[in-house]
């Protein structure tokens, strides 16, 4: 599964890592060239808020952890 985010603040993203840690397989977060796990806070700060970012899913992941973060889905 693929989307796009924007997290407005550091709330946002922590509430973002909280989803994702909770999920079993890989969540990563792509801008630009950048990649990095979508379950590491520091990382998701590193990459900065206030930007759009793509995520990828793992197929082992169900639809619990997209209906916790779709708040943050932007067309």
């Amino acid at each position: 599964m693929k989307f796009k985010i924007r997290l407005e603040n550091t709330q946002d993203a922590e509430e973002f890592v909280t989803a994702a840690s909770k999920c079993g397989g890989d969540i990563d977060l792509h801008s630009g060239v950048v990649y990095i796990d979508g379950k590491s806070l520091l990382g998701v700060l590193a990459m900065g808020i206030k930007r759009e970012m793509d995520v990828n899913v793992s197929e082992h992941s169900d639809s619990v952890f997209f209906n916790a973060v779709k708040k943050f889905v932007v067309a």
